[in-house]
C-alpha cells in the first residue's frame, strides 16, 4: 500500500493529489472549484504515458452544492479518467487542516474527537477549518476502512519558544481566548527547509534556514536545526509580510481609529485588511505579473506596491538573521517566490554585508520547477529557489504517522 490520496478542502474548492509514495510522484491530481456556487468546475489531470508527454486532462461541469458532492465528483473523475481507485489499495487519505491551535503539534489519525477539536478551533480560522472538516467528513464516508490523517498548517510552528509566540496582552486573552502567535504554511516550510539541508549536504538538525513562502498569501520563517523558532504570521494569517490582498503588519490601534474616525465596524475593517489590502490596495491588482506590467508602463501605484512588498521582505530577512545568529541558506518558494525573479532580486538588495547576494544570470535563467541555487559561486550564504510540495509533505507525514 504505497498510495496516499491528499485532499486540500478550501471554502469553495477541493484540491487533490493521488501520490505513489514508492516513486514519490503524483499519479493524478486535480481541483473542484466553485463548490456551492451553482455550476462547479472539475479539472482532473493524469501524467502522460511517456516522460515529457503532456498530461491527459479531464474536465467536468456540474452543480456541487457542498463538499460531499464535490468529493463524489472527484471519485467519479478517477473512475472515468483514471486511475481507478477500486484497483488501488490506499494506505491513507491525508488532509490539510489550517488551524490546529496549540493542541496539535504533528499529524494525527482522525477520529470523532479530532473532528470535534477541529470544529472547536474554527473561530481561529473561520474560512478554513469548517471547509477542512467538511472534506474530512466526506472522505470518512467515502473511505470508511482507510486511515484518515490530519496534517495542520500550524503544527510545524509548535516549536516556537514562548518569547516568540507570546503576545504582551492581558492574561485572560492568552488563557481563555488562546491569543498567541500560531504561524501558518507549516507544511511548506517543513518540506522546503529539509530540501535546503539536502542540497547543502547537511543534516536538517544542523542547518539554519530562512524560508520565504511567497504566494498570494506569504510568510517568512526562521528555522533553526529543523525547528521553527520564529514566523511572520500570527494568531491569523493576516500578520507579517505584505500579501496579495492582506495588509500584513499594521498598527494594532487601526481598528479603533477607523471606528472613531471612519464609522467602520470591526468586521468591516477585518474584511478590508484581509481582502482589500496588500498589493491589491496599492497597485489595483494582486497578480504580480500584472503589477510588474504596470510598473513597466510607469504606474506609480504599482511601483509603490513592489517597493513596499520588497521592503517588508528585507526587514524580515534581517530580523530573522538576528534571531538565528547563523544562516546557512535563504530560500524562496511558492508561486511568487519560485517564478518572480524581480521580487527575489528586490528582496536581497542591499543585504550584501549579510552575505546575501543573487547572481543576475542565474536568477533570470531559472529552470522552473527545479531546485536551484541563484547566489554567485562561492557566496557566503547560498540563496536558493525550491519549489514547494505541500501535498507530498502531507503524504510523507501521513505515512510516517502510520509507520509509528
Amino acid at each position: 500500500m504505497s498510495h496516499v490520496l491528499v485532499l486540500n478542502s478550501g471554502s469553495s474548492s477541493i484540491k487533490y493529489q493521488l501520490l505513489d509514495m514508492g516513486k514519490g510522484a503524483p499519479v493524478a491530481s486535480g481541483v473542484v472549484e466553485r463548490i456551492g456556487e451553482g455550476q462547479s468546475v472539475l479539472t482532473h489531470k493524469v501524467p502522460g504515458d511517456a516522460p515529457g508527454a503532456p498530461a491527459r486532462k479531464h474536465e467536468r461541469r456540474e452543480a456541487c452544492p457542498d463538499h460531499e458532492a464535490g468529493l463524489k465528483a472527484v471519485l467519479d473523475a478517477f473512475t472515468t479518467a483514471g486511475p481507478d481507485l477500486d484497483g488501488i489499495e490506499l494506505a491513507a487519505v491525508g488532509h490539510r487542516v489550517v488551524h490546529g491551535g496549540a493542541r496539535f503539534g504533528g499529524a494525527v489519525l482522525v477520529d470523532d474527537e479530532v473532528e470535534h477539536a477541529i470544529e472547536e478551533l474554527a473561530p481561529l480560522a473561520p474560512l478554513h477549518n469548517p471547509a477542512n472538516l467538511a472534506g474530512i467528513q466526506g472522505a470518512r464516508k467515502a473511505f470508511p476502512n482507510v486511515p484518515q490523517v490530519a496534517v495542520f498548517d500550524t503544527a510545524f510552528h509548535q516549536t516556537l519558544p514562548p518569547a516568540a509566540y507570546t503576545y504582551a496582552v492581558p492574561a485572560p486573552w492568552r488563557t481563555e481566548h488562546k491569543v498567541r502567535r500560531y504561524g501558518f504554511h507549516g507544511t511548506s516550510h517543513a518540506y522546503v527547509s529539509r530540501r535546503a539541508a539536502a542540497i547543502l549536504g547537511q543534516d536538517p538538525a544542523d542547518t539554519n534556514v530562512i524560508v520565504l513562502h511567497l504566494g498570494n498569501g506569504a510568510s517568512a520563517t526562521a528555522i533553526e536545526g529543523g525547528r521553527s523558532v520564529e514566523t511572520s504570521m500570527g494568531l491569523t494569517p493576516l500578520e507579517g509580510l505584505v500579501m496579495g490582498t492582506r495588509s500584513g503588519d499594521v498598527d494594532p490601534s487601526l481598528h479603533a481609529y477607523l471606528a472613531r474616525n471612519g464609522g467602520m465596524s470591526a468586521a468591516e475593517v477585518d474584511t478590508a485588511l484581509n481582502k482589500q489590502s496588500g498589493v491589491l490596495a496599492l497597485a489595483g491588482a494582486n497578480d504580480m505579473r500584472e503589477v510588474w506590467r504596470m510598473v513597466d508602463e510607469g504606474d506609480e501605484g504599482a511601483r509603490l506596491a513592489v517597493d513596499v512588498y520588497c521592503h517588508r521582505l528585507r526587514k524580515y530577512i534581517g530580523a530573522y538573521y538576528a534571531v538565528l545568529g547563523r544562516v546557512d541558506a535563504l530560500v524562496f518558494t511558492a508561486g511568487v517566490g519560485e517564478n518572480d525573479e524581480r521580487v527575489r532580486a528586490g528582496a536581497v538588495t542591499g543585504l550584501d554585508r549579510l552575505g546575501l547576494r543573487i547572481d543576475p544570470a542565474k536568477n533570470e535563467s531559472l529552470e522552473r520547477g527545479t531546485d536551484q541555487v541563484i547566489s554567485p559561486d562561492g557566496a557566503e550564504i547560498p540563496v536558493m529557489v525550491i519549489p514547494t510540495n505541500e501535498e507530498l509533505e502531507i503524504a510523507v507525514q501521513s505515512l510516517d504517522l502510520l509507520n509509528r
